[in-house]
């Protein structure tokens, strides 16, 4: 009875155009994990705070508690919209493939049947992304990981690449490009080589296939309107904006409008954000939704994400500040977009 009734609110919901026939919706998160870390030494990783006698003190029980907060708060991602939540969930900032093994083994997540993708990356301190999927509607394909390549000038060491995971969502042809550009201490000038770097794989695909329906998301440690965004990844800020092969972000109005994922100073910021393809926006003016097309993009809030007193009263509740474990959940909100097709 509950799920007819949410999908009859989710029907009167559509605009009056959606309405006439069928139409499936599918929801599209990300999820920065802040730090989900084993207890366990990785052998040429600088994980030694994340051990049971590092700095952190992480032991088996924070590790189990890390995995539980992370685990509701991924299996509830989408389900504002959709019973079953996400599709797929890019997720950053996890150490290895023990940790989302563990991660999907999650009671939450376990009864979905979640799976992953994920290739171990090059990154110093071995945090790495990942595709988490439910097998009933993403249907994998294709994996790697695309490298970071170096410039001398701008960047001295190795990082994060772009894991690109190639599948299928409601039999159309997608490709997902999960990103953590560089920290804010290195400079713009490292995640505005990131954004060239994303451009160019994303024309590589399109060339291969003009109608691929592109996401890309992740944490880009900058804000919509940034370089980096704007003008190395070339995403829109408008539709109409949009040219063939172009990109649309819908996070920037939603920055303008006062809302972010994560804050600093007491300023939010909106670092996290799924960007689209031009493909995933053709539908829209036409209004007819015979292929996937964007629907509505949110940031994800529950009130037990927000720290409820103290100096950083309404910022995200992290795992650790100050050197106190908190038993939070991250520094960073998630985000979810929707898309629909008619069936």
């Amino acid at each position: 009875m509950r799920k007819l009734l949410l999908s009859l609110l989710l029907l009167l919901s559509l605009p009056s155009y959606a309405q006439s026939g069928r139409v499936g919706m599918y929801a599209v998160g990300f999820y920065n994990l802040e730090n989900l870390f084993d207890t366990k030494h990785d052998e040429g990783k600088n994980d030694y705070e994340y051990l049971p006698d590092g700095a952190n003190k992480w032991t088996e029980l924070k590790y189990t508690h890390k995995l539980k907060n992370m685990s509701r708060v991924l299996a509830e991602l989408g389900t504002d919209r959709l019973p079953a939540g996400c599709a797929v969930i890019g997720v950053s900032e996890v150490e290895n493939a023990h940790c989302l093994t563990d991660l999907v083994a999650e009671a939450p997540l376990a009864r979905r049947g979640y799976k992953f993708c994920h290739i171990e990356g090059p990154d110093n301190r071995g945090v790495d992304c990942a595709l988490l999927y439910n097998p009933r509607f993403f249907t994998p394909a294709k994996v790697w990981l695309q490298p970071y390549v170096l410039k001398r000038e701008i960047a001295a060491r190795p990082t994060r690449g772009f894991l690109t995971v190639q599948g299928t969502i409601a039999g159309d042809s997608v490709t997902v490009i999960v990103c953590h550009w560089p920290s804010r201490f290195g400079g713009s000038p490292l995640r505005e080589w990131a954004g060239e770097q994303v451009r160019h794989e994303k024309d590589s695909i399109m060339r291969a296939n003009r109608n691929m329906k592109v996401l890309i998301m992740g944490d880009m440690n900058d804000d919509p309107f940034s370089p980096s965004m704007a003008n190395s990844l070339q995403a829109r800020r408008k539709m109409e904006d949009v040219k063939p092969g172009g990109l649309f972000n819908p996070w920037w109005q939603i920055l303008l409008d006062g809302r972010g994922t994560l804050k600093y100073d007491g300023r939010w910021n909106l670092f996290d954000q799924i960007v689209m393809s031009e493909t995933l926006i053709r539908g829209v003016p036409s209004k007819n939704y015979s292929s996937l097309t964007f629907y509505k993009a949110e940031i994800f809030s529950r009130d037990y994400l927000f720290q409820d007193g103290g100096k950083y009263k309404g910022n995200p509740k992290r795992t650790h500040a100050g050197g106190v474990w908190l038993d939070g959940f991250s520094d960073h909100l998630p985000v979810v977009t929707y898309f629909v097709k008619k069936q």
